[in-house]
């Protein structure tokens, strides 16, 4: 993970530098998880259907679930994409927070739609006993290995939003908690300024006492 800013992006109000933001492992698999989505659902549209008929055990449900989800992973991709882009120029760390929890929880929840496509489509097709002969399997097939390949890329996206998560709950931490460094002396109270020294200390006398210097009161009998 690059450093920089908090979870995972550059400084706060840094220039947009689009080599640096090609080079992130999570805009390559992105990118690379936008691609399996488009050919999946592509396939599925194209040629997953035989006189009007889905080729997937002639279920309608399993090639409208195929496309679906790669639609739905084709256009999260597109939105993370441009999440990922501004993210530099998003000063608050609570809304790069926000974006990548919704990155987190999104993708480890795509990466299990992914896996229950694959498990879907797989078992429509190898249950499918008369295929048409002359009927094209490879978008067919196409569809199932792509849906295969998505949930890697995903979980891929799952585990570096996780380690973006975990950078920077620990810069906020590091920040929000930072030890006292002014020593075991310091102290948070002011200190009452101390008199001088001992032999200037001045001493009062006592109430009600006579004028000999002693504090001793003098006997006057009294006068008849």
């Amino acid at each position: 993970m690059e450093g920089g800013g908090a979870y995972g992006a550059g400084k706060a109000g840094s220039a947009f530098d689009p080599i640096a933001f090609i080079k992130r492992p999570q805009v390559i698999l992105r990118i690379v998880s936008w691609i399996f989505a488009i050919i999946v659902f592509g396939c599925i549209s194209a040629e997953g259907y035989y006189n009007n008929q889905c080729m997937y055990n002639g279920d309608e449900n399993a090639c409208n679930f195929g496309i679906a989800i790669g639609v739905l992973a084709f256009l999260a991709c597109m939105v993370f994409l441009v999440t990922d882009a501004v993210m530099d120029q998003i000063s608050s760390v609570e809304y790069r927070k926000y974006i990548v929890m919704a990155d987190l929880g999104f993708s480890g929840f795509w990466t299990f739609m992914w896996f229950v496509c694959f498990c879907y489509l797989t078992n429509k097709w190898t249950t499918f006993d008369n295929p048409p002969p002359d009927f094209p399997d490879s978008g067919v097939e196409a569809a199932i290995a792509f849906s295969f390949f998505s949930i890697l890329t995903w979980a891929g996206l799952t585990a570096l939003a996780v380690m973006r998560f975990r950078q920077g709950s620990a810069q906020a931490f590091s920040q929000g908690y930072e030890p006292d460094m002014a020593g075991p002396d310091s102290s948070p109270y002011t200190s009452y300024p101390t008199g001088g020294d001992a032999s200037q200390e001045s001493y009062q006398e006592p109430p009600f006492s006579g004028g000999s210097a002693t504090g001793e009161s003098e006997y006057k009998p009294p006068t008849y």
